[in-house]
């Protein structure tokens, strides 16, 4: 299978290529839905069936208008930048088989655009590794100004497992305007009924993100980042966020870390970063957004895709039978003796072993100031004498190739996919450099 390559082309049509169990990861980020229009060469056939002549019945839908387009104009930071005010699109049923031809994220209902995302992600599934973890940024949008309404009626054909038919799926996102959609949360939850686990919802909190110049709601300044994986047992390398205390009269002595290093220049002088590993690293994330020049539509920076890659995909992989390989950590002989005084570990998360903290200080004499708690003693090797290569990072929404830009940073590989050959062009010259300095190596 080739690696570091962006196949141009629709996402379900090239993942039903790509070989069973071959990714270690998946970090992406789809179109949302009903927020911009990315041209008709990127329109897809959904659903129905294979062998139909289709015989499509292309409407033209109004999806904003007057004030409501403010509701979703206002993220500049995302690289949307649309006009305000009337927005249309054409799409349409096929007569014969009840398929749907259009883009992805400009689906009539929501519920539609759920189900396209989640026949996506079955496949995704088909090729994630048994222990591979997948990673899905998505935001939610408002509904109104005819966005969540249409003329379009789907035959009964293609999507029975709807369980709405004709009019009714009409009803079904009859949302009242100006109403959240819950779009995230709505994928989230079909994910888990397709067999996913999700592990967390991670808050992307966005401090430098535009003002919104509605007057009765607040600014939204985060996005949803979710973290799926299809086996309870999964690769995962635990990350870790310093704890930081203004002085050290004013830590906690009975908090589950210890006192490190001081951190004099990257916290203030007074500041103190309390254990070298930290503490396990917490759901919301402070990722400021970063322009990209070159591209005129959402690009998300690559701060975000770094935690989800390094802890998610091996950076060593047996090229034989694919086992990666973990570190091995041995607790140091100093917080060896420190255990063997009647202290006891609790695991941060009982399913994973790195992420060991002592508790219950304030109750017990002593203290582990300065102790270094583990050491990594080497990595595990599956001995099978094949070489180790990064493991695999897929994109399906590959966009500016920002997850593989990433990727080879962290001496990982990437396939991405990418429908809009304008994107492929853009996602190609910003990772050549990288691919070239691969190769010299």
């Amino acid at each position: 299978m080739k690696v570091n390559i962006i196949l141009n082309g629709d996402a379900l049509t090239h993942l039903r290529k790509l070989p069973k169990e071959s990714i270690n990861c998946v970090m992406t980020s789809p179109p949302y839905w009903a927020l911009r229009d990315y041209g008709k060469q990127v329109e897809s056939v959904w659903g129905g069936s294979m062998d139909c002549e289709h015989d499509f019945n292309i409407q033209e839908r109004k999806l904003h208008s007057g004030s409501t387009s403010e509701e979703w104009v206002n993220d500049m930071s995302r690289g949307i930048r649309e006009t305000a005010g009337e927005w249309k699109t054409k799409d349409g049923f096929c007569s014969k088989c009840g398929a749907w031809k259009g883009q992805l994220g400009l689906e009539p209902t929501f519920e539609l655009y759920i189900k396209h995302l989640c026949d996506i992600f079955d496949e995704v599934k088909r090729v994630l590794r048994k222990d591979g973890t997948c990673w899905v940024n998505l935001g939610d949008t408002y509904s109104g100004g005819g966005r969540n309404k249409s003329n379009s009626k789907p035959h009964p054909k293609g999507y029975k497992d709807l369980d709405y038919l004709g009019e009714q799926v009409l009803a079904k996102s009859d949302l009242s305007d100006k109403s959240l959609c819950l779009i995230p949360f709505r994928f989230a939850i079909e994910m888990v009924n397709h067999g996913w686990i999700l592990r967390n919802t991670i808050i992307w909190h966005k401090p430098n993100v535009m003002p919104s110049s509605v007057k009765d709601r607040f600014t939204v300044d985060f996005e949803y980042l979710f973290f799926f994986v299809k086996n309870k047992k999964y690769w995962f390398e635990t990350q870790y966020d310093p704890i930081i205390s203004v002085n050290d009269s004013r830590v906690d002595k009975g908090r589950e870390e210890h006192i490190g290093k001081s951190a004099q220049g990257k916290y203030g002088m007074n500041a103190t970063v309390i254990n070298s590993y930290g503490r396990n690293k917490r759901a919301v994330w402070k990722i400021t957004t970063k322009p990209f020049k070159e591209a005129h539509f959402a690009v998300y920076p690559e701060e975000l895709c770094e935690t989800p890659i390094k802890s998610g995909c091996p950076e060593f992989v047996c090229n034989k039978c694919g086992k990666p390989r973990e570190k091995i950590l041995e607790p140091t002989e100093e917080y060896s003796k420190f255990l063997g005084k009647g202290w006891h570990d609790h695991l941060a998360d009982s399913e994973m072993g790195m992420g060991q903290q002592t508790r219950g200080f304030s109750n017990r004499k002593g203290n582990v100031e300065g102790i270094e708690r583990y050491k990594i003693n080497g990595l595990t090797d599956c001995g099978c004498n094949a070489g180790f290569s990064g493991g695999i990072i897929l994109d399906p929404f590959f966009g500016s190739g920002t997850t593989g830009l990433v990727a080879l940073k962290q001496n990982k590989q990437f396939i991405g996919i990418e429908l809009n050959p304008e994107y492929v062009k853009i996602a190609e010259a910003r990772l050549k450099p990288y691919l070239e300095q691969e190769k010299l190596i």
